[in-house]
C-alpha cells in the first residue's frame, strides 16, 4: 500500500495533523464514532476530556486492531467535542495523549464542537477512516 501526504505549500502548515492523505492500495475500514465507554459500556474518567479523549482513542485502535490494522493505518478522523474551549485549553496534554497512540502518525483531521452525545457523560467522541493493507 502507498501513502502520500499532502501539504499544499498554499495553505498553513499542519500542526498534530495532515490536509490530506493519498493512498493507493488496501482496504477500508470505516470507524464508528466512539467515545469514552469502557467494555462495560460506562464512560471512564467522567468530568475529564483527556481521560476521555485516551478512552476514546483507545477504543478506535480495538476496533483497528481487531480488522487487522494499527492505528497508524487510521487516515482520517474526525472529533466531535462538546466544549471547544476545553478542548484548546488542554492541547498540550491532548497532544500527548495522541502521540501515545499514534506515534509521529498525523491523519487528516477535522474537529467540531456539538451541544451533546448519545450518552451524556461524554466529552468527546472521534470516528474515522483507516486504510489498513491488503491481507497477505
Amino acid at each position: 500500500m502507498e501513502r502520500r501526504l499532502i501539504n499544499p505549500e498554499t495553505l498553513a502548515e499542519p500542526r498534530g495533523f495532515n490536509h490530506g492523505i493519498l493512498v493507493r492500495g488496501g482496504r477500508l475500514l470505516f470507524l464508528s464514532g466512539q467515545d469514552a465507554s469502557d467494555g462495560a459500556g460506562h464512560v471512564v474518567a467522567p468530568g475529564d476530556l483527556v481521560g476521555q479523549f485516551a478512552q476514546a482513542l483507545r477504543n478506535l485502535a480495538a476496533v483497528v486492531t481487531a480488522a487487522g490494522g494499527t492505528p497508524a493505518e487510521i487516515a482520517q478522523i474526525t472529533i466531535f467535542v462538546r466544549d471547544r474551549d476545553d478542548y484548546a485549553a488542554n492541547l498540550k496534554p491532548l497532544g500527548r495523549v495522541f502521540r501515545e497512540h499514534f506515534g509521529g502518525h498525523y491523519p487528516a483531521t477535522a474537529l467540531f464542537e456539538v451541544s451533546g452525545f448519545f450518552n451524556p457523560e461524554a466529552l468527546v467522541e472521534i470516528q474515522g477512516i483507516g486504510v489498513l493493507s491488503e491481507e497477505e
